[in-house]
């Protein structure tokens, strides 16, 4: 069976460039991976993180919605605990309404933030305990049966917007089991549960309305390039952004500040093991080498679909990754 390839784009902000930036790559990087026969595209929501520009993940998603024709859009995903059900269902049950048959709703229990921004966002620490409850909810608005009297999400109500379960853990894996929903692990940035997630989800999973058998998406890291030491040198920079990201506050130092000397301080001092660990599962190289390890990676988790994270620090490379990438495992030439 063909393999299934599909998109989370992280939204990144580089350095010397804006949100209105981001965006515009993040449109022509939907347009790309519809042309050459990507399954979907996931945007997920981060707060308070100056290199990613998601924050507002069903406003972006309405932009791309905007400018794509047929390829599916969706959140990898919203952040349950953050929202009240029912705006998500209005606020996804729009975006249906805009974009009939193309819409996904991803759904994490983390916060997307640090304990300041939790804050900030109203959230209560608590609120994480209530997620279980908190998709029955959701659910029953996007299918019509909603379990709060006198209440329906318009739009959204009877849209059925299909729902995944995102998670790095069993809790996650358990959970979409039970409630019979496809099931996305964050194997490109927590990688250690990976086996046994996805063996819990298969082993209890319990057959829905939505669906009928499991249904696994594999997160997993791409740096395609036309030769192997390209795409070195781009996981050098990603390494060195990984690393700002994780420590850099505690040097007063944000992502959109760094120097590769600051960042290689970092990675020297010890964020070389965490970062390196975040990018266990990472296919690198040209694309014939990209090929064997996804083909690897998927014979390995027996995933469904994998969600490939392209992580080239510049657009221009993002894009050829996605290229070089459909061609290698699509059969779509790039020329």
């Amino acid at each position: 069976m063909p393999t299934r390839l599909s998109i989370l784009d992280l939204a990144p902000i580089g350095r010397g460039e804006t949100p209105s930036d981001s965006f515009a790559a993040s449109v022509a990087l939907a347009q790309q991976a519809e042309a050459l026969g990507y399954e979907r595209m996931w945007y997920a929501e981060h707060h308070n993180m100056p290199g990613i520009a998601s924050s507002a993940t069903s406003v972006l998603i309405a932009h791309i919605g905007a400018h794509t024709q047929s390829i599916r859009l969706g959140a990898g995903g919203v952040m349950l605990p953050n929202h009240a059900p029912l705006t998500i269902a209005e606020q996804f049950g729009t975006l249906a309404a805009m974009y009939p048959g193309r819409i996904d709703l991803g759904l994490g229990r983390a916060p997307g933030s640090d304990q300041n921004t939790m804050h900030a966002l109203r959230r209560d620490p608590r609120s994480a305990e209530a997620f279980p409850q908190d998709i029955v909810e959701l659910q029953g608005y996007l299918a019509g049966h909603s379990i709060v009297p006198g209440v329906d999400a318009v739009p959204g109500k009877g849209s059925r917007v299909p729902l995944y379960i995102l998670g790095s853990s069993l809790f996650g894996a358990k959970l979409a089991a039970a409630l019979g929903l496809p099931y996305a692990f964050a194997s490109h940035f927590a990688p250690a549960a990976l086996d046994a997630a996805i063996a819990a989800y298969r082993s209890e999973f319990r057959p829905s309305e939505q669906l009928e058998r499991p249904y696994v998406i594999a997160g997993v890291n791409v740096i395609a390039a036309e030769t192997s030491s390209a795409a070195e040198e781009q996981l050098q920079s990603i390494r060195r952004r990984r690393a700002v990201s994780l420590y850099g506050r505690q040097l007063g130092v944000r992502d959109l500040d760094m120097t590769d000397e600051q960042a290689d301080q970092l990675l020297a001092a010890g964020a070389a093991a965490q970062v390196d660990e975040m990018l266990t599962y990472t296919a690198l190289g040209t694309p014939r080498q990209v090929q064997d390890y996804l083909d690897g990676f998927r014979h390995h988790t027996e995933a469904d679909e994998l969600m490939v994270a392209h992580q080239a620090p510049t657009i221009e490379g993002r894009l050829q990754s996605v290229a070089l990438l459909s061609e290698a495992m699509l059969n779509v030439p790039t020329s």
